[in-house]
């Protein structure tokens, strides 16, 4: 009788050791999709309006479903914005993000949100709203004081339609107060530039919003959140 119990643990045992354990569900952002949304607009009170977008928005969230919390990763190829769809401006965008030490092609904007919680389950087309913290990069380089962002992020739940289909997040996420001259994008620091930065001074404002509209996809199997 002994034995036969001492044999049906360690059976029980193995099966647990050897059983997958329960990981978290990720969650990707197409960068290839078109229809992911980066919109950064910086407005002047008396000089120009401008606005830089992309479609090229690529992220990887990892969520515990059970512990309602997660994290995000994403990113932009400063080659794929284009700012007032102007082939100049868009250059010299590059330019000031780059500080012409580094190809433009190698250059990234990117997005760390390294912890989120939600506050309730997600439910089916029920928005849920989060007030999180989150670290910027632009072509490596961190906000100067290597502080993070204060982010809105909106998240709606859409179930799949069939089993063979994957769930999907529809996430919009907001930015205020982007200065973009803490992160080096600027006149000042790129070669060629420094003759017009008084001139400059009044027209671009340094401070502006940032929006990204992503519609995220469950890499998995998906059970419902």
């Amino acid at each position: 009788m002994l034995t036969t119990i001492l044999r049906r643990t360690a059976m029980a045992l193995l099966v647990a050791a050897l059983s997958p354990a329960a990981s978290a569900t990720t969650f990707k952002v197409d960068p290839d999709a078109g229809r992911n949304q980066f919109t950064a607009i910086f407005d002047s009170a008396v000089g120009e309006r401008i606005t830089a977008v992309s479609s090229q928005v690529g992220c990887t969230l990892t969520v515990d479903e059970e512990k309602l919390e997660g994290s995000a990763k994403c990113s932009v190829p400063l080659a794929g914005i284009r700012v007032d769809n102007d082939d100049t401006k868009s250059d010299h965008f590059r330019q000031w993000a780059t500080n012409k030490q580094v190809d433009p092609s190698a250059c990234r904007i990117e997005l760390e949100l390294p912890a989120v919680k939600l506050p309730k389950p997600v439910e089916p087309g029920k928005a849920v709203t989060i007030d999180a913290k989150g670290t910027f990069t632009v072509c490596g380089r961190s906000r100067d004081d290597k502080g993070a962002e204060s982010i809105h992020v909106t998240v709606t739940y859409v179930p799949a339609a069939t089993p063979e289909e994957p769930r999907l997040l529809r996430i919009r996420a907001h930015v205020t107060g982007f200065d973009r001259e803490r992160y080096g994008v600027s006149p000042k620091r790129t070669e060629g530039w420094l003759a017009r930065v008084q001139q400059l001074a009044d027209v671009v404002a340094t401070e502006g919003t940032i929006d990204v509209s992503l519609f995220a996809l469950d890499t998995g199997t998906g059970a419902t959140p």
